[in-house]
């Protein structure tokens, strides 16, 4: 289970808020006296303020991540930093995920952060592939929504001489990233599906390298946490310097 850090967080604010109110309803008299307050209490009224800030931006406005696998490779790679607008799709209540004012609905091609309906305490980052009541089908990797194709250009072939894999410029519904697929079938190159009401199709742009709503299925509306939009730094690891040439939108 991934460590729930929102909760850690309200706990943490919550805690510091709180003994900072109690010692200033209860024991003001102390303080005219000239007595030295406890620690803890000294610690409380440093952290609450920077906490507070930290979790209603966290919470409300944006939000970073870390990407930890291939799946959305060409788009992201692994140890790309990001941000995620937290309101883009509506403002929710932290930890409990309730959308409280609605604002936008996700659109085709979107990258959106969620949680995916078979581990709902794990963040997952794939594109918007289908809307609710959409036909989403693949034939031999190439997508089809609602019967309309989604053209595929060719931007090169790897490895030279010998292709095993293709990297494409793929477009949905006028917006153009990039995808990236196996030359050979796999077990993922083909599928049928209509999705339903309150729900969204995902899928990553390493399409035989992920698993997405083909494995796991539809991801309901109220697991949504925002959408992706760019990326701020690369960090590989611990034994090297953080980069910033990949620094820019999310497209």
């Amino acid at each position: 289970m991934d460590i729930n850090f929102p909760l850690i967080l309200l706990w943490l604010v919550v805690g510091s808020g709180g003994i900072w109110l109690v010692d200033s309803l209860f024991f003001a008299r102390r303080r005219a006296q000239d007595v030295a307050e406890p620690l803890v209490v000294e610690y409380a009224k440093s952290f609450f303020p920077v906490l507070a800030i930290i979790f209603i931006l966290r919470s409300f406005v944006v939000e970073p991540f870390q990407i930890p696998s291939r799946s959305m490779v060409p788009t992201l790679q692994v140890g790309d930093f990001i941000l995620v607008n937290k309101y883009a799709y509506g403002l929710r209540l932290p930890v409990a995920r309730t959308k409280v004012i609605d604002i936008g609905e996700p659109q085709r091609g979107d990258v959106m952060v969620f949680f995916p309906p078979h581990m709902n305490d794990t963040y997952f980052i794939k594109r918007v592939i289908g809307l609710p009541g959409d036909k989403v089908e693949l034939r031999d990797n190439v997508l089809f929504i609602n019967g309309e194709r989604a053209p595929q250009e060719l931007i090169q072939a790897l490895p030279p001489g010998n292709p095993q894999l293709e990297v494409k410029w793929e477009e949905i519904y006028g917006r153009r990233h990039l995808m990236a697929r196996h030359v050979a079938p796999s077990l993922y190159s083909n599928y049928s599906g209509v999705v339903p009401e309150g729900h969204y199709f995902m899928m990553g742009d390493n399409r035989d390298n992920s698993l997405d709503s083909r494995k796991w299925g539809f991801v309901p509306e109220q697991d949504v946490v925002g959408k992706a939009f760019a990326i701020w730094m690369h960090w590989d690891n611990l034994f090297s310097l953080p980069s910033f040439k990949r620094v820019g939108s999310i497209q």
